[in-house]
């Protein structure tokens, strides 16, 4: 478990330091109100581009793991390639909608028109590189599938601190390069999804754990792609169903104004590190899950999966005692001084943040190894639930009716994750998972 969590935590926790770099660099550099609402929904828009190939990555890691834990390691290079080769299609086709539709859609997620202006710039920058972004995000799935999370590990660590240093250049205009501002935030992203492409595709044509991409694979293998999107088509439509809502979920904070979509914006990001043993975990939870299953140990699957979900449980559960009384601190830090309004706000947030930490770490473990056995139903149906039965109802109620502005809204949140992680965790004890046919 952990030699599978960890290099996965290490490359989300430099993930997670590109995403605080931006908001640092919005905040220090570029200081104003409808910039840091900006950065706030790109964070969202560029998690909402990357998971629209969960539809193929999804598949692409359950049926890897379920082959290589069954030592066939040909069909596993077969499922990689096709998985490839659906990526292909549906990188065309996102690249073309993107461009018809990236303004009207920021249009309507509610930024104020300075704010919106500035997430539509950015965007003119990330469309082009959308069939980078594919090729990352499925080779590297793969590869997560077969057990090899060394090498994504590289791999991100890689294209992480080229996001980084590109960014800082072009913001602050170190040595002879000139400062760009904002195009720099968006120079610098592009530039790290095109290296992680290279590496990626490098890596794969070698070949690695296994796997590797061979031209006459590329040929459609309908029975493979039928195999694939059985289990990515559902888990796909769960995890844009969760960022849809989501965007739902910030179009109605939005409203509110910059203040709080900026408040917003500086408690999600902090959020986000603690969550990141949530995610590196689940993803340990998902190839564990998938190549016990394989090699017919469906206990040693679910004991594996305990494992994983009780260590992130108690990390998080500590990072959200940090969350909850030292908020505060942890916001001033990317504001600058005279910002005290959004920084208070940002530190109540932050306390709320604290207390889901728990109920997150298990929903967030528990659906990865739901994926990694093919089960990917049952999480759509909680994201539905949970979504739009409680969290965007609550909010309009906490919003427009009771007025209690975005802390309201994130107590929505709160209950929220409270009822998906109950119903996850009856999921996983009923058992169901254990039988599902991929």
């Amino acid at each position: 478990m952990l030699r599978l969590a960890l290099p996965v935590l290490a490359e989300q926790l430099l993930f997670s330091l590109v995403m605080l770099t931006d908001v640092w660099l919005t905040g220090r550099f570029l200081r104003e109100a409808p910039q840091l609402a900006a950065i706030g929904l790109i964070a969202y828009l560029l998690w909402f581009l990357n998971s629209l190939f969960d539809f193929v990555t999804i598949g692409a890691t359950a049926l890897t793991a379920r082959f290589v834990g069954a030592k066939k390691i040909a069909d596993a290079k077969i499922a990689l390639n096709q998985a490839i080769l659906i990526g292909i299609a549906l990188a065309i086709i996102v690249t073309l909608l993107g461009f018809l539709i990236a303004k009207p859609a920021v249009l309507i997620l509610g930024l104020e028109s300075k704010a919106a202006a500035l997430a539509v710039r950015y965007l003119d920058y990330i469309l082009p590189v959308v069939p980078a972004i594919m090729f990352q995000r499925v080779g590297i799935a793969a590869l997560r599938g077969a057990g090899d999370m060394v090498t994504a590990f590289w791999v991100m660590t890689i294209v992480n601190l080229v996001n980084i240093v590109v960014s800082c250049t072009l913001v602050i205009g170190l040595g002879p390069f000139p400062s760009l501002q904002w195009d720099g935030l968006a120079i610098g992203t592009a530039a790290a999804y095109i290296t992680g492409a290279l590496l990626v595709l490098i890596i794969l044509i070698r070949g690695r754990s296994g796997l590797r991409i061979e031209l006459h694979l590329l040929k459609p293998i309908f029975s493979m792609i039928g195999r694939l999107l059985k289990i990515g088509i559902p888990g796909g439509f769960d995890v844009l169903s969760i960022i849809g809502c989501n965007l739902w979920f910030v179009s109605l904070i939005n409203r509110l104004g910059n203040e709080a979509a900026a408040a917003h914006n500086v408690a999600i990001r902090l959020e986000s590190l603690g969550f990141l043993p949530g995610a590196a975990f689940s993803l340990a939870a998902t190839t564990l899950a998938g190549q016990y299953l394989g090699a017919g140990e469906p206990h040693r699957a679910a004991r594996s999966v305990l494992h994983a979900c009780f260590t992130a449980c108690g990390i998080m559960t500590t990072v959200g005692i940090a969350f909850y009384f030292g908020g505060s601190q942890l916001a001033g830090f990317f504001l600058a001084p005279e910002d005290t309004a959004i920084a208070a706000l940002s530190s109540q947030l932050l306390r709320i943040a604290g207390l889901a930490m728990l109920p997150l770490a298990i929903e967030m473990v528990l659906i990865g190894a739901l994926r990694g056995a093919g089960d990917t139903r049952w999480p759509l149906v909680f994201t539905f639930v949970g979504f739009l039965g409680i969290r965007i109802p609550l909010t309009y109620l906490a919003i427009d009716v009771f007025e209690w502005g975005v802390v309201g809204a994130w107590y929505a949140m709160l209950v929220d994750l409270v009822a998906r992680c109950l119903m996850v965790l009856y999921r996983f004890y009923h058992g169901g998972w254990k039988n599902i046919n991929v």
